[in-house]
């Protein structure tokens, strides 16, 4: 076993180890987070989950490290960049109707598995530094407070739309964490420097940021195309555009992005599938089967082929009218699937409407 340094030295450490194995940045939290878990228990309480019922199920775990791992007594919190550089303009994908939106996030490969992987060696060389010391990792794999722990380890504020905030580094990238029984000192949490920035809010589609800091998901695009797995309400359809998977509009107009840094990972860097401006039409037409082997090892892959046909219809009903987008609709008119059939027969609806009326008339 090797000689066990000071936690004050493993800390100084830590620095150099995450750096090595690609991480942007590392902080120690503590694990007291009462009045975050105050702020669960009332949007929980409001519903605001929607389906998620993963997050009721877990209830106030999710703001007791110690509850998910015994003997936890500080969080190992990283960040890891993931702004794909070499990716067709977003602006630009927002406003050609006939592409496909996919957020910026998941257009490389999984980052589960990335990022697991990387914090696991983290472990491994804390391990190899000190001997075996009691921790777990979590990469959005369990009930984790990710962003106000992320604060407390001082890798940035929670900026108004509920997003963590980097002033070196904006806002794209990803949270990992490792719960544990280290006393290590601990990082100060940062301040907010959203001032009186609002700017996110407007820029909300379907108005999900309803006040600073609230953020309703059953109105989130995200929620829509990724967590729900049912009809998406009528109401929201129209406001999705041609977003198919996720959403980055409130990200998109954060002035603190004009510090984002490129992806350094590769498997982050590439964008796989040229899904970073595909056409609609093309997406609309993959078989099941090529959509689980095109998908494979992409984060996308976990909503199935169902909810991404029932996506791309919204975004092909909110597009130009054009022969290629009926008959791409019309090829899936009598699918199987009823949630498909209702999502496809309302796009019809919609093309045509907009061949009668402006579209402002058919919303």
């Amino acid at each position: 076993m090797a000689a066990t340094p000071d936690l004050q030295t493993l800390r100084r450490e830590l620095d150099g180890m995450a750096a090595e194995l690609g991480f942007t940045a590392v902080g120690v939290a503590a694990i007291t987070l009462d009045e975050d878990e105050a702020h669960l228990r009332r949007w929980l309480d409001a519903g605001r989950h929607g389906d998620m019922h993963y997050m009721a199920r877990h209830g106030l775990r999710r703001a007791r490290p110690a509850d998910i791992k015994p003997g936890t007594v500080r969080v190992i919190s990283v960040r890891l960049d993931y702004w794909p550089d070499a990716a067709a303009p977003a602006e630009a994908v927002l406003a050609d109707a006939a592409s496909a939106y996919v957020s910026r996030y998941a257009l490389g490969r999984d980052y589960h598995k990335i990022m697991r992987n990387a914090l696991q060696s983290l472990a491994d060389r804390i391990e190899a530094r000190i001997g075996p010391f009691g921790y777990r990792v979590f990469v959005d794999s369990g009930p984790v407070l990710e962003k106000p722990l992320a604060r407390d380890a001082g890798l940035g504020w929670i900026g108004k739309h509920t997003n963590l905030i980097a002033r070196e580094a904006g806002s794209w990238f990803f949270l990992g964490e490792i719960y544990t029984d280290l006393p290590l000192p601990a990082d100060g949490a940062v301040g907010s420097h959203c001032g009186s920035c609002e700017a996110c809010i407007p820029a909300c589609p379907t108005g999900a940021i309803t006040a600073p800091w609230q953020l309703d998901a059953r109105r989130c695009i995200s929620y829509l195309t990724i967590e729900l797995s049912g009809s998406i309400p009528e109401e929201f359809r129209p406001l999705m555009g041609n977003r198919i998977y996720g959403c980055d509009d409130c990200q998109l107009v954060c002035p603190w992005n004009k510090f984002a840094r490129a992806a350094a990972h590769p498997d982050l860097r590439q964008v796989r599938h040229d899904l970073d401006a595909a056409a609609l039409t093309e997406l609309f037409a993959w078989t099941e089967q090529e959509f689980e082997e095109r998908m494979r090892g992409s984060a996308i892959r976990r909503i199935g082929h169902e909810r991404w046909l029932r996506n791309i219809a919204v975004a092909l009903g909110n597009g130009p009218p054009t022969a290629e987008a009926r008959a791409a609709l019309e090829a899936r008119r009598a699918h199987p699937s009823a949630l498909i059939r209702e999502h496809v027969d309302w796009a019809l609806a919609r093309l045509d409407a907009a061949v009668t009326a402006p579209r402002g008339a058919a919303d």
